[in-house]
C-alpha cells in the first residue's frame, strides 16, 4: 500500500477527544479513511445513539475504497450500530470490527499498516 493511501494513525484517545499523528487540532469524533480524516458530524445523517451508526455514516468511509472498518461504540459502548449498516458492509465484502472506543483504535492502528482500513471514533459515552 503506498503511504498516501494510508489511512491516519491514531496518536491518543481521551474522553471527547482523539488525535492524529501529523494534525494539530484534535476532533471530538472522527471519520478515518485510507488518505485521510474528518470530523464526524452526526447532524449530517441524523444519527443518535440508539439505534446508532446508519448505513449512511459509512457511505464516505467506502468511497475511500476501506476494505476493512473498525466502528467504535463509544467510551461506554452507548452507540448502537444499525443492522442495516452491518449488512451494507457485508454486502459490499468490507469486513466490520464493532468495539468500544479504546479496543477499536487499537485494532485500527494495527490493520492501518497492512490494509485499507476506515474507521468511525465515537469519544464520549
Amino acid at each position: 500500500m503506498e503511504k498516501g493511501e494510508r489511512s491516519p494513525r491514531i496518536t491518543r484517545v481521551s474522553w471527547g477527544c482523539i488525535e492524529l499523528e501529523g494534525r494539530e487540532a484534535a476532533y471530538k469524533d472522527a471519520k478515518l479513511f485510507p488518505g485521510g480524516s474528518r470530523e464526524w458530524d452526526w447532524r449530517e445523517t441524523g444519527t443518535e445513539h440508539a439505534p446508532g451508526i446508519q448505513p449512511a455514516d459509512v457511505e464516505e468511509l467506502l468511497e475511500h475504497r476501506a476494505t476493512v472498518v473498525v466502528l467504535s461504540k463509544g467510551m461506554y459502548e452507548r452507540l448502537g450500530v444499525m443492522r442495516e449498516t452491518l449488512d451494507l458492509l457485508t454486502a459490499r465484502g468490507v469486513t466490520a470490527h464493532v468495539l468500544q472506543t479504546e479496543e477499536a483504535v487499537g485494532l485500527y492502528n494495527e490493520l492501518r499498516e497492512t490494509e485499507r482500513v476506515g474507521g468511525l471514533f465515537h469519544t464520549t459515552c
